[in-house]
């Protein structure tokens, strides 16, 4: 495995029974044997659920040291959650993330266990897609996979799986296992640049491989601790280049100041970028979320991130119930519907081979 990352963890948390595992021994001597000098701690605990030994409370500076631990783990569930509308089922290869974007929904999600964790059974898990491919079942909705369309897994529903992939191998695995399946497909979504591992592998089209992309401005404003532009620009092109089913998430969308020139922009830009790989890509798709927030994020937000200059204001925005039985803030509309022929248009104009799988 590579020996760098684009994620250096200060502080390495083994589960006991992860060190069962070949993944889990390769770790422990990696990072206990002093490999990574800048480890300051390494030790053992019963469970990778009850971390403690942590900053207390996850604001500011603890905030920080967290998101700089790593858990390394044994994934002991597997059933796995419904993950509309993005795929049928989440795939757990790692939670939580290096990046410290203000506006993540994990901020919420993962609430005060911020930190890092990666599972060291991955072909267990990868047993399981198996399990449920065979049987044909659909995430929860009781309702039987149609024959002509394979299930599908998302690899980035609760954390970034591409920073710790040189430490774990893990989304190699994943992509190799998929190849193989008839009736099951995976996609994971990543900022993070380091894929060199993914790009010889024989994968079949059965991958896609998307990159969160927004201004430049949105990212220096608001994306702390990942790439800039340019880095996931040429990420998106490697992987494209590497025969990848790719995509392009544009998320969050600000409906704010002069975003209307921005996008236009920054739609410019990618078309320039796809331009030389149109004949030979695969296929493209195009999320395009909008900008939304619930009063619990905002206020843990507000703690982590007090200068914080997210719009997160009631004014201007409307309140909408979430899949989970919770309002949401989103834009009202009327803005809505005007960013949606805005996208459309400019999709048209600049990326005219490229498939909506969300809009606004």
């Amino acid at each position: 495995m590579p020996e760098s990352a684009s994620f250096h963890p200060s502080r390495v948390l083994f589960e006991q029974a992860s060190l069962d595992y070949p993944l889990g021994r390769h770790l422990w001597d990696r990072f206990a044997g002093a490999v990574d000098r800048d480890v300051a701690e390494v030790r053992l605990i019963p469970s990778h659920n009850r971390v403690t030994g942590l900053p207390g409370r996850m604001a500011g500076a603890a905030y920080l040291e967290a998101k700089r631990t790593l858990v390394v783990g044994v994934r002991k569930g597997l059933d796995f959650a419904s993950c509309r509308p993005s795929a049928d089922y989440q795939l757990p290869l790692v939670t939580s993330c290096p990046g410290l974007c203000e506006y993540c929904y994990l901020q919420t999600t993962l609430g005060r266990r911020p930190y890092v964790r990666v599972y060291v059974n991955v072909e267990e898990i990868l047993n399981r897609v198996g399990e449920l491919a065979r049987a044909g079942e659909l995430a929860r909705a009781g309702e039987l996979a149609r024959a002509d369309r394979p299930i599908s897994f998302e690899g980035a529903a609760v954390g970034d799986p591409v920073p710790v992939e040189p430490l774990t191998g893990a989304l190699a695995e994943a992509v190799r296992f998929f190849a193989l399946q008839e009736n099951a497909r995976f996609r994971f979504v990543t900022k993070f640049p380091d894929v060199d591992g993914l790009l010889g592998l024989e994968h079949r089209g059965h991958t896609r491989a998307r990159v969160t992309l927004n201004t430049e401005r949105v990212i220096r404003d608001f994306d702390h601790g990942t790439p800039p532009l340019e880095t996931r620009l040429d990420t998106l092109a490697r992987l494209t280049a590497a025969g990848y089913a790719t995509g392009v998430m544009i998320a969050p969308v600000f409906l704010e100041g002069d975003w209307r020139r921005e996008y236009e922009a920054f739609f410019e830009r990618l078309g320039r970028l796809f331009g030389p790989v149109r004949a030979t890509a695969p296929d493209l798709t195009l999320e395009v979320v909008t900008h939304r927030f619930t009063a619990t994020a905002r206020r843990i937000i507000l703690e982590r991130y007090p200068e914080s200059r997210l719009p997160m204001g009631e004014e201007g925005r409307v309140q909408k119930r979430g899949q989970f039985g919770y309002f949401k803030y989103v834009y009202p509309k009327a803005q809505l519907d005007e960013a949606r022929v805005f996208f459309t248009r400019l999709a048209e104009r600049y990326l005219p081979e490229a498939a909506f799988d969300y809009l606004v």
